[in-house]
């Protein structure tokens, strides 16, 4: 016997579930929140859910928001659940459901109007934000772009947004009008300074219209950094199909994701937050030690492994930390370019986080994909990857390893697999990358070419050479024995 997860099963739901221990009537928002996705709801959202379960801060309760056709999907699913998701928590060991209740409504999608006068409602004190990296519009430095189409139409026509950034603006005008305390924007996105690039983000936006306003901002709002982590899959059909034979709950799209969960904070809030604290988010004057640890030894390693598992027909991520070649070489790029050049981390030694990494990366219960960790590689590769390679040339080191991963990218955008699979890309690149990489097998430069992708890294003749000879030998070799040789010390020319 199955339930059809809404607020009036829940007590069916409890039979096999952890349930809200609050009366969902009893929450009122205090958070907007933009990208309603797999990450935000085992995430943020988890942190809220166990805050609320200790009676503590009803008053902050999230409403979604969204502009894309993704988040219209998202909406009409969870709409039809009462805004309710089940997250399953999954270790080597344990495996346990619990339906979630933080979220009480996502706005009509698309609907500006109703996007900035909710976020004009003094109520609403924190805008928080998962668009993923490449929701930005950044460039491979990290400086924020103005001009992007979707940026200069909103610059020109800020009474009626379509990105985040001009919905954002258009609140807080609206706010300042109002004589309305500002709220705080939060990004929870895996970027290097996140509330920084979100300031940036939104600063430019202003003063595409109204300069002046841009500097009201930059004088009276908040942008915290954070560094957030939970290794959380994609939902398909399977993981559906899993919750309610396992759980006999039937959930429009619930989340998977691992047992381990982080959430580190600067303290840094215009109009207060809720007590975060009291459910193990760690709250810090500085997040940038942790920040770097996590974005270069995690992000990285699973940027690292993504590449050569693809071109080697490896599907799940559990499954090419099983093969000893890849396992090596993560370790031995881990150990030898990235974990150098990591800052230290108060309390912390990267040596065990980078042993905890491996652990949650062999967790065959995740069933993460290698298609997730490859998507949107040129977003990716130069946050979690190319910072590394950089600061390695600075300081005068050599980058075998780092020039490898970018040639693997390189080998993979190529179309095809090791045994000649095609390979089915997910980035918004993808067609430039395509084309470029196929030119690269005879001209490794046409692949470095791109200035916001690559930036400084590819002036350097060091890391040219590198890439070069890595991508010559990924053709003539194939990936295993391109990985041996790296092993063996003996890939560098």
């Amino acid at each position: 016997m199955t339930c059809k997860l809404s607020l009036a099963t829940l007590t069916d739901a409890a039979k096999t579930a952890e349930i809200p221990a609050y009366d969902r009537a009893s929450l009122t928002a205090g958070i907007v929140h933009f990208g309603v996705g797999n990450f935000h709801r085992a995430h943020q959202a988890i942190y809220l859910d166990d805050l609320f379960n200790q009676g503590k801060d009803h008053d902050w309760a999230i409403i979604g928001a969204g502009m894309l056709p993704s988040d219209a999907a998202m909406r009409e699913k969870l709409a039809a659940q009462d805004f309710l998701t089940t997250v399953v928590e999954q270790d080597n060991n344990k495996t346990a459901a619990r339906v979630t209740g933080p979220m009480v409504d996502i706005l009509p999608v698309g609907d500006c109007g109703a996007i900035v006068a909710k976020l004009a409602d003094p109520a609403i004190r924190i805008v928080s934000l998962t668009i993923t990296e490449g929701g930005y519009f950044i460039d491979a430095s990290g400086k924020f772009n103005p001009s992007n189409p979707a940026i200069v139409a909103d610059g020109k026509n800020p009474s009626e947004p379509k990105t985040v950034f001009g919905l954002i603006v258009a609140g807080l005008k609206t706010r300042k009008e109002k004589g309305i305390v500002p709220f705080t924007v939060m990004s929870c996105d895996n970027i290097p300074h996140n509330g920084a690039v979100t300031r940036n983000a939104v600063l430019g936006m202003a003063e595409l219209s109204d300069p002046a306003f841009a500097v009201w901002i930059k004088a009276n709002v908040a942008f915290p950094n954070a560094m957030v982590d939970r290794i959380t899959p994609a939902t398909g059909q399977r993981e559906i199909d899993l919750l309610t034979d396992t759980f006999g709950i039937e959930d429009n799209w619930p989340v998977y994701c691992e047992e381990f969960k982080q959430w580190v904070l600067e303290d840094k809030f215009t109009a207060g937050r809720p007590a975060l604290d009291k459910v193990g988010v760690t709250f810090v004057p500085d997040v940038t030690p942790y920040e770097h640890m996590k974005i270069r030894i995690l992000n990285g390693g699973h940027a690292a492994i993504a590449y050569p598992a693809a071109l080697m027909d490896i599907h799940f991520v559990h499954d090419a930390m099983q093969e000893p070649l890849i396992r090596a070489f993560l370790a031995k790029l881990e150990n030898d370019e990235i974990i150098p050049i990591v800052p230290p981390v108060p309390n912390t030694s990267l040596k065990d986080y980078f042993a905890l990494i491996e652990r949650r990366l062999l967790n065959p219960k995740i069933a993460d994909t290698i298609p997730r960790l490859a998507q949107d590689g040129s977003n990716r590769q130069p946050k979690f990857i190319l910072p590394s390679t950089l600061d390695n040339l600075r300081q005068g080191k050599d980058v075998v390893g780092l020039s490898l991963v970018s040639a693997l990218w390189c080998r993979y955008f190529a179309g095809t697999t090791d045994s000649g699979k095609k390979i089915v890309f997910n980035d918004a690149s993808a067609d430039r990358l395509h084309a470029a990489a196929l030119r690269a097998k005879d001209d490794p430069a046409a692949f470095l070419v791109f200035d916001d992708i690559f930036g400084e890294v590819s002036q350097s003749e060091l890391f040219c050479k590198r890439f070069a000879h890595a991508l010559k030998t990924a053709w003539e070799k194939g990936t295993r024995a391109t990985l041996q040789l790296y092993l063996d010390g003996k890939l560098a020319v």
